[in-house]
């Protein structure tokens, strides 16, 4: 196997045909100005490429879409592993989807629960043993008072598709001569059609016995005996009783029946355990464990858990498989632990394999600082980098080697102190025989890696080149290596810490909330300065989100603008009098189609529409600025409604975006394109980078405000058409400020921020810090959650909360200016921030 990994000739996006070469097996960042062409060589190009080559390899079914998926603009790479990206953008919102379900906790314990469940019976609660001939014979027999005919019935087939011609057929020949075919009876005599492509549940008709016949004769009860045998050969151990004209209905089965309410289990398979499936969603709510998709109210049937009640009867170690999931995954690690003890020897054999995968799986997420999570908690719920710790926790797992693993900032959402235990989870996957590429501004990954490569030496046009490259740490001491990312990491450049703190005194006014007790908070009391930059900072799960979102921001916005939110528990919350606005400003997308772009967030784009549609072809052609548009018929190119792309479903890898044939990914049609502005079509401005595009209309000033305002949050390399979805978390988030920003500000306004530095190199960081200052020097207030020491050795005050996660944080360890902080010993953060000042 080649020992690097060689890419010539990369021109994806804004890389200028640069050569490279990657050491496998080791741990290379990817570090740079934002915009300086990371995430084009890491993900658009080498992880396109990888994927491309994977395609290559499997059916002509899967062939067909090759020449469809672009090949990324690159003229070589050789020694490419097969790839794995984990970034920030793909987390699911499907309610379906959990903790257990992404990292496949969930797959190996239904394993675990079918093999090794004990049954309950749902009804009494009784353990189910198996039952004998005799002892399903007494029940029929018993139950037989209830109607007119008693039906025994073998089930030959359930939720199969297919037609069953043939078996029909064969059964007829064995002399049955009536089935029960989806819930009808039907003769066999006659010819049954179904459907091939529908799943179909089929029950052969052993016999039937008029139920006024006296069972203590011999030969009657002789009759119920050979027909249960009968149905016990033909259903696989199982047998239904139906009794007409009650149509009551009973499952007797050879191996789990309740004998005292005639309750029986189907067969035990994982399937039962999966609310994913018919076979164990319950079925009142499919398995969404809610009213209806759109509600909030639980589901009355299984009081929210999603399954029937016979898997909720399966117990292991007196759980059942949902009251395990509830748990905090600390927890889960320590009842997986300790059935070790609890099974016996035979047992532990079958539970070997599936505990292997479990534990190793808990293990991990414990690594990694997730411990607080709980494994049933929903995908949509997580922040962008617990769903990226996740999804890596699903990799490694698998235990994949001789793999390329593309990482994007995958310390995001990370206190330092758990930084340093995702770092070893990485470094495990490397000594595994796995080559790691991480991109990434944080410093203690980079100095953790293997190797460094610098992007820049600026953003979009500006960027594209490799400034610097080397081993670490080798590269720090060499001088002819020199870039941006070095003199910080050198300590020869800084962020400067502030020469004054605004300072908090008993008179400045505040936020007081006290008594905040939503999910771990405990009886929480803050008081909140205002017109002050606050960092609120703690270890991830500590609670800072749920008093910051949870509790302040939706009372607010209730108290404020008349929102209808359900804020976390408090007890009360005063000085709203000295705040009239409040923006919460967070990593959700801007949107979750190609039509969001950053241009038309900040409403720049409706601005440079109307400046199209004064142009004298424009005003000629008789069109108004509607005819620029991509949202609507008329300009835009019909083939791809203004998408410029067109997505193709791939069935068994993620739905492919292909280059749209006719407009050829300009997103209009020829006669618009017609039309300039200073030379530039429609689509050539919406190609440009805000930089540019600032360049290009710095004579329109209400247009050049709004694009300086996005350059100024450090997103002067996007494209002011970049599709929303392409954006990560942190740049959404910007151009959210940005567009808050744009407004006029009441002075009295209240920033939330979540994270506004995910992305950002160190420079960027630098501009932010900048526009946050001047917001709060106009008289707003500015509250950020942050892991950032740069922001938070940047801020008037600070509060930390811990002093752990989950059930030991929610608390507030201490408050005050960073050079209070850093000298208290019970502050996770205070270890680190001493080290940032």
């Amino acid at each position: 196997m080649k020992k690097k990994i060689k890419v010539k000739g990369a021109k994806q996006h804004n890389l200028k045909d640069i050569d490279l070469e990657i050491p496998r097996n080791k741990m290379t960042v990817f570090t740079g100005v934002s915009g300086s062409g990371k995430t084009s060589l890491a993900f658009d190009t080498i992880f396109a490429e990888g994927q491309r080559r994977y395609v290559e390899s499997l059916s002509a079914y899967a062939r067909q879409f090759l020449n469809r998926m672009n090949k990324p603009e690159v003229d070589e790479i050789t020694g490419l592993s097969p790839a794995i990206s984990i970034d920030q953008k793909a987390h699911s919102r499907n309610p379906r989807s959990t903790v257990a379900t992404i990292t496949e906790i969930y797959d190996f314990m239904r394993v675990l629960y079918a093999r090794l469940g004990t049954p309950h019976c749902p009804d009494c609660g009784r353990k189910i043993q198996t039952m004998s001939v005799t002892e399903m014979v007494d029940s029929i027999i018993k139950i037989s008072d209830e109607g007119d005919e008693i039906v025994i019935m073998a089930e030959v087939v359930r939720g199969r598709k297919g037609e069953y011609y043939q078996l029909l057929y064969d059964y007829l020949n064995q002399g049955f001569a009536e089935a029960r075919i989806d819930g009808e009876f039907k003769s066999l005599r006659e010819r049954v059609d179904l459907e091939r492509n529908k799943k179909h549940e089929i029950s052969i008709v052993i016999d039937r016995i008029p139920a006024e016949l006296d069972f203590s004769e011999k030969d009657q009860r002789r009759r119920i005996v050979e027909a249960v045998e009968t149905a016990l050969s033909k259903g696989r151990g199982s047998l239904q009783v139906f009794i007409e004209p009650t149509k009551s209905e009973y499952i007797f089965s050879e191996d789990l029946s309740c004998p005292v309410c005639n309750f029986a289990y189907p067969t035990i398979e994982p399937r039962m355990f999966s609310f994913n499936s018919p076979y164990g969603a319950c079925p009142e709510c499919k398995g969404i464990g809610k009213e209806h998709k759109r509600s909030d109210k639980i589901c009355p049937e299984c009081k929210g858990k999603r399954l029937r009640p016979e898997a909720l009867s399966i117990l292991l170690s007196d759980k059942n498989i949902v009251e395990v999931t509830e748990m905090k995954i600390d927890e889960a690690g320590l009842f997986f632990s300790n059935l070790d003890d609890e099974l016996s020897a035979d047992r532990m054999k079958i539970a070997k394999a599936p505990l292997r995968e479990i534990n190793q799986r808990v293990g991990f997420l414990l690594d990694i600082g997730l411990d607080y999570l709980t494994l049933d908690r929903e995908a949509g719920t997580l922040s962008g980098g617990e769903a990226q710790r996740i999804r890596l926790a699903s990799q490694v797992g698998s235990g994949l080697v001789g793999t390329l693993y593309i990482l994007d900032e995958p310390t995001i959402g990370l206190h330092q102190y758990d930084n340093a235990r995702l770092l070893n989870t990485l470094k495990e996957l490397k000594e595994k025989g796995n080559t790691i590429i991480v991109v990434e501004h944080d410093e203690k990954t980079i100095m953790d890696s293997d190797y460094l490569i610098d992007f820049g030496p600026g953003a979009g046009v500006h960027g594209g080149e490799i400034v610097a490259s080397g081993e670490m740490p080798e590269i720090l001491n060499n001088e002819d290596e020199d870039s941006l990312t070095l003199k910080y990491l050198r300590k020869k450049k800084k962020i400067p810490i502030p020469k004054r703190r605004r300072k908090v005194k008993a008179g400045t006014p505040k936020i007081k909330i006290r008594g905040a007790s939503k999910n771990n908070l405990k009886n929480l009391n803050v008081d909140i300065p205002l017109r002050r930059m606050v960092s609120v900072t703690g270890v991830s799960g500590s609670g800072k989100s749920t008093l910051i979102y949870e509790t302040l921001y939706k009372h607010l916005t209730n108290v404020l603008h008349h929102a209808d939110k359900k804020p976390g528990k408090f007890k009360e919350i005063k000085g709203v009098e000295y705040i009239d606005k409040v923006i919460n400003i967070d990593q959700s997308p801007i949107g979750r189609t190609p039509r969001s772009t950053p241009g038309t967030y900040v409403s720049a784009w409706t601005d440079i529409r109307e400046l199209f549609a004064t142009t004298p072809e424009a005003k000629m052609r008789g069109w108004k600025k509607g005819r620029f548009s991509f949202n609507t018929k008329g300009g835009r190119c019909e083939n791809c409604n203004g998408y410029g792309h067109i997505s193709v479903e791939m069935h068994f890898l993620p739905t492919v975006r292909v280059t749209c044939d006719e407009c050829k990914g300009k997103r209009f049609n020829n006669e618009t394109l017609e039309v300039k502005y200073r030379d530039k079509d429609i689509y050539r401005v919406l190609s440009m980078t805000i930089e540019e595009a600032m360049d290009f209309f710095k004579d329109t000033p209400w247009i050049y405000r709004k694009l300086k305002i996005l350059y100024d949050v450090g997103l002067g390399y996007l494209t002011l058409g970049q599709p929303a979805p392409t954006l990560s978390g942190g740049e959404a988030q910007r151009v959210k400020l940005s567009s808050e920003l744009a407004r006029k500000d009441t002075r009295n306004t209240l920033y939330l921020l979540d994270e506004p530095t995910v992305g950002l190199h160190y420079e960027d960081v630098k501009k932010l810090i900048e526009v946050l200052q001047e917001l709060v020097d106009r008289g707003n207030s500015v509250v950020i959650i942050e892991h950032n020491l740069e922001i938070i050795k940047s801020s008037d005050y600070i509060i930390d909360l811990g002093p752990g996660g989950g059930e030991n944080g929610g608390e507030i360890v201490v408050t005050g200016t960073p050079e209070e902080i850093k000298s208290k010993a019970k502050s996770r953060t205070a270890k680190y921030l001493r080290e940032a000042l």
